[in-house]
């Protein structure tokens, strides 16, 4: 173990002195960027009914304040917040409420939403801008982007105004904008910053009101040249902005790897960032934050990345939020061959779909469609004591260890070895040659602890 400790911190060191900040461990998988990143983003106007689930967002589900037969308008508001960690819903189009009843979504649940028959006429409502950002109070931006129903848009769909309310503002430093966007195949993030640097960069000025003595840092995997370089002569004469080149590894976008890397700084899975003076946010968390506060834009649209081999034409789409992501497939030209595995996000962390007949939702930030599932089609062997998943655990535990402890249901040997502090990247199961599925393992084990504790 200790050899591979050692050779990660020379790995580190070099990437260091190349002037790329980094983190130990972590894995090199193949990029597939190719596919998709030079397709510029397309907006794409949905054709049929639009559904909204309740719970698109950690937290309590938000509650419906429309009712079956009403009308009701772009950027209306059709479901209110269900408490302090939680988040408003808004139409994304113009139409009639259809239903309000359980639909299927990407995970295979059955969750409570709101259907609306889409009009095709997208009447929106009148949105209020403001003129000056910098005359707003503390208190105001934060009940902007908690109207606007702003989550973490990266995956997680944290309540992004509970995020920007830590219990001690002074003692924040740093608010990193997570562009590395490490996940293989993904690109919205990569052609948002091309396209869009302006509102990345004002979203994150606003960010910067909210806590006098930090400075804001877009973290930019070197895969990105052409967005360092852009995002750099846009801030070159602004003391407070800064760009922060990182070298290309997965996951380098991982909230715990990334405060790592730009600050040197370690947190565990009982500190929140805000423990290490950090807040993070990914690119179209920080582009909605803006559009919420200088535009009064609720989030209706995001942009997302439709791609993989078994795609006719691989793109980056501006959708409207409930729409189906079907729909998306057809605007990137269908399937070319029959896909064997679809995936919502990236290979790495993303989740495996059984259909396309689901609604998008906030946190919908791609579509994988592989013509042929390779994971599926590997035999697992038995563990030769290589040493591969220590070298890539990029929280330096002991994968091999813990998938046997989870397999055997030792779970007080599972914490005793750290087993929590997993963060369910999947390195360990890429880089292993024995193709044994030692996150599944670790997943498992994680929930059925987390749930003991929780009975107790």
């Amino acid at each position: 173990m200790a050899f591979y400790m050692e050779y990660n911190t020379i790995r580190e060191s070099g990437a260091q002195k190349m002037g790329l900040k980094t983190f130990k461990g972590g894995v090199h998988p193949y990029e597939g960027k190719e596919l998709a990143k030079d397709a510029p983003i397309t907006e794409v106007l949905p054709k049929g009914d639009l559904v909204y689930p309740l719970s698109q967002h950690i937290g309590a589900p938000a509650s419906p304040i429309v009712a079956k037969g009403d009308t009701v308008l772009k950027g209306q508001k059709i479901a209110e917040a269900g408490g302090f960690v939680s988040s408003p819903i808004y139409a994304s189009v113009s139409g009639t409420v259809k239903a309000i009843e359980p639909r299927r979504v990407a995970v295979g649940d059955m969750v409570n939403s709101i259907v609306i028959e889409n009009d095709g006429a997208f009447t929106e409502v009148e949105y209020t801008p403001c003129d000056d950002v910098t005359s707003l109070s503390n208190e105001e931006i934060i009940e902007k982007i908690k109207e606007a129903g702003v989550v973490g848009m990266g995956g997680a769909g944290f309540p992004t105004h509970v995020k920007l309310s830590p219990k001690e503002p002074d003692k924040i430093e740093y608010i990193i904008a997570n562009c590395a966007e490490c996940e293989p195949y993904l690109t919205a993030d990569y052609r948002r910053m091309l396209e869009n640097p302006n509102e990345l960069i004002e979203g994150m000025k606003i960010i910067l009101q909210l806590f006098d003595g930090a400075k804001g840092i877009f973290g930019i995997e070197n895969n990105k040249p052409d967005c360092i370089e852009k995002l750099q002569e846009l801030v070159k004469d602004e003391p407070r902005l800064e760009v922060c080149p990182l070298e290309t590894k997965y996951p380098q976008g991982g909230e715990r790897q990334l405060i790592y890397a730009v600050t040197g700084r370690s947190i565990n899975s009982k500190m929140l960032p805000a423990d290490a003076g950090c807040i993070v946010d990914n690119v179209e968390t920080i582009i909605a934050i803006y559009n919420a506060v200088k535009l009064g834009k609720p989030v209706t649209n995001r942009v997302a990345t439709i791609t993989g081999d078994a795609v006719e034409k691989p793109g980056n789409f501006l959708y409207n939020i409930g729409t189906n992501y079907a729909e998306l497939v057809e605007a990137a030209g269908g399937f070319k061959v029959q896909p064997e595995k679809i995936i919502s996000g990236g290979p790495m962390m993303g989740f495996a779909m059984f259909g396309l007949d689901v609604p998008t939702t906030k946190t919908s930030s791609s579509l994988l469609c592989l013509s042929t599932d390779e994971v599926a089609a590997m035999e697992p062997t038995a563990c030769i004591n290589c040493g591969r998943c220590v070298e890539a655990c990029p929280e330096q535990l002991v994968p091999s260890r813990l998938a046997k402890f989870a397999d055997h249901g030792a779970s007080e040997e599972f914490e005793k070895w750290h087993g929590l502090e997993c963060v369910e990247c999947g390195s360990c199961s890429f880089i292993c040659p024995a193709k044994r599925q030692l996150a599944q393992s670790i997943k498992t084990m994680k929930k059925q602890v987390l749930a003991a504790k929780r009975k107790k």
